[in-house]
């Protein structure tokens, strides 16, 4: 990439420029662009992939168009270095304000509470945040990582291979995986495992994890670490529900306003209960979205206090860590009871025989919405009982939240690095109607 610019340039804008990123070894080309995006001595960079241009130039048309950073998208004391593209599930594509600041108050955060810099394996898509922020962690550490190739898809013997150089190298070594590849690791119980315990932290992020993926990693010997986070935060923030250091977390009531000075809870666990939407802050915050007030850019998230609203709901843990239930745009109304569907997914997925599960809600007319679920049995030809399940979910997170409809699948639908496409789940049943 030539023609850096330098954003102290008087009168001269700075330029954002789309960079296709591979799934395989040639990503690492990118790395000097980056490391002259963190430094602020080259364009801002705009991940797109590099297997599918259709996508590429749908989002270099929607996010970096027409090439450069507007007035108050960038600063010269603390130059943006990347805008990434959110998936867009909710309209058009978000671009996320990075500065290298927040990525290095990330990344930094990240190495103090893993305990100390080490060599990385890159196993996501480095257009994403999670991946991207391998590869600056690696830069910060001064220590090329290892990358898996995932041009063919996730494979744990290619895991193995790929771990091996890596974790002949001194010091500490450390992954990130999303929950899917965690899974297929643990069930293998071949060299993917044996690798994977070699390594001192793997951080787990992107989705909700269910609590026996995780019991069944520890079991195995795995040093699983789970993130809370987004772009907007610059990857995780809040690890194992502690916040990293400089990362501020506060819950906002889901009823009654807040007051003129902001939600009435405070930004600590102490005194606080039951559920409310998470508000996050601190130095890896992103500077706001691309074309902030223009329609559909979701600009009014980022407060004017410094505080980032999500649309995550949560609660505090009786021994003060955060636990994250659900979306609020996922939860369900059902007979003017709040259902959050994460609690009954945790529920389904711990029965045996049952692999995954997604509980969305779907309009009733005589109690507004209707839980439903789809089930990913482990044994397809051997599903288990429905009424078992239905029992379980009943017991321990009550009647209302209780699937009216249950269906089992071969698999659910995705969107993005091992995100459930819940809107997908949904219009599936209301196609049955």
């Amino acid at each position: 990439m030539g023609g850096a610019m330098n954003p102290t340039d008087a009168g001269s804008p700075r330029r954002l420029e789309p960079v296709p990123v591979p799934l395989g070894p040639a990503v690492l080309d990118l790395l000097p662009a980056l490391r002259r995006a963190l430094d602020g001595v080259g364009p801002a960079l705009l991940p797109v992939p590099a297997d599918d241009q259709r996508e590429a130039g749908a989002l270099a048309a929607a996010v970096a168009a027409p090439g450069v950073l507007r007035a108050g998208e960038d600063s010269a004391a603390d130059p943006t270095a990347v805008v990434i593209a959110t998936s867009g599930s909710t309209g058009a594509p978000k671009g996320v304000l990075l500065s290298g600041a927040a990525l290095r108050a990330s990344a930094e955060a990240t190495h103090a509470r893993l305990g100390g810099v080490g060599r990385w394996l890159l196993a996501l898509p480095a257009r994403h945040v999670a991946g991207l922020q391998v590869l600056v962690r690696s830069l910060l550490a001064g220590l090329e990582p290892g990358v898996l190739d995932l041009t063919t898809g996730f494979r744990p013997a290619a895991f193995a291979t790929a771990a091996e150089p890596v974790l002949a190298s001194p010091g500490r070594h450390y992954t990130a995986l999303v929950p899917t590849q965690l899974s297929r690791l643990v069930a293998g119980e071949g060299p993917g495992l044996a690798a994977l315990r070699a390594f001192d932290a793997v951080l787990l992020g992107g989705a909700a994890t269910p609590p026996s993926l995780l019991a069944t990693a520890a079991a195995a010997g795995v040093r699983v670490v789970t993130t809370y986070g987004m772009s907007e935060t610059a990857g995780g923030c809040v690890y194992d529900g502690v916040p990293l250091a400089g990362a501020r977390v506060r819950l906002t009531p889901l009823t009654g306003q807040d007051g003129p000075d902001g939600p009435a809870q405070r930004d600590t666990p102490d005194g606080q209960a039951g559920t409310g939407r998470i508000d996050l802050a601190g130095p890896m915050l992103a500077r706001g979205y691309r074309r902030a007030g223009d329609p559909g850019t979701g600009g009014g998230a980022f407060a004017e206090d410094g505080w980032f609203r999500t649309g995550d709901v949560g609660r505090w843990l009786p021994d003060g860590r955060l636990e994250v239930v659900g979306r609020l745009d996922d939860m369900i109304n059902t007979g003017g009871v709040k259902v959050p569907p994460l609690l009954v997914e945790r529920v389904l997925v711990a029965q045996p025989g049952v692999l995954e599960a997604c509980v969305t809600g779907v309009a009733d007319p005589e109690w507004g919405q209707a839980v439903v679920a789809a089930v990913v049995p482990a044994d397809p030809a051997r599903p288990p009982a429905e009424r078992d399940l239905l029992d379980a979910v009943r017991a321990q997170v009550g009647r209302a939240a209780v699937p009216r409809r249950l269906r089992f699948v071969a698999e659910l639908p995705v969107l993005g690095p091992g995100k459930v496409d819940r809107a997908a789940v949904r219009a599936g049943f209301a196609a049955e109607h």
